[in-house]
């Protein structure tokens, strides 16, 4: 496919349903627990552009791979549980 031109933009929650804390972003994050005080996040909406979500900060551990779309739940997305502990974006596309 290529590379991938469009914009990035996620919103991330703390609960399931889109509930609790919440947080925009439309770039990378390498420790999710910086930036958003906990690493726990139970539900995604993905508005724009594909991203991967990591178990681990510094993109280690297992990957989660998101397209646009509503997640409500982290086993939407197959995890068997919230902790989340960085994401990028996806800029290249195969």
């Amino acid at each position: 496919m290529g590379k991938y031109n469009g914009n990035y933009k996620m919103k991330i929650f703390e609960r399931c349903d889109f509930g609790g804390q919440n947080m925009e972003l439309s770039d990378d994050c390498p420790d999710l627990n910086e930036l958003f005080h906990t690493r726990d996040i139970s539900s995604v909406n993905v508005m724009e552009g594909y991203w991967i979500l990591h178990e681990h900060p510094h993109y280690r551990g297992r990957q989660f791979f998101l397209r646009p779309g509503e997640y409500r739940r982290h086993s939407d997305w197959g995890s068997n549980s919230p902790t989340i502990g960085s994401l990028r974006r996806i800029t290249e596309l195969n």
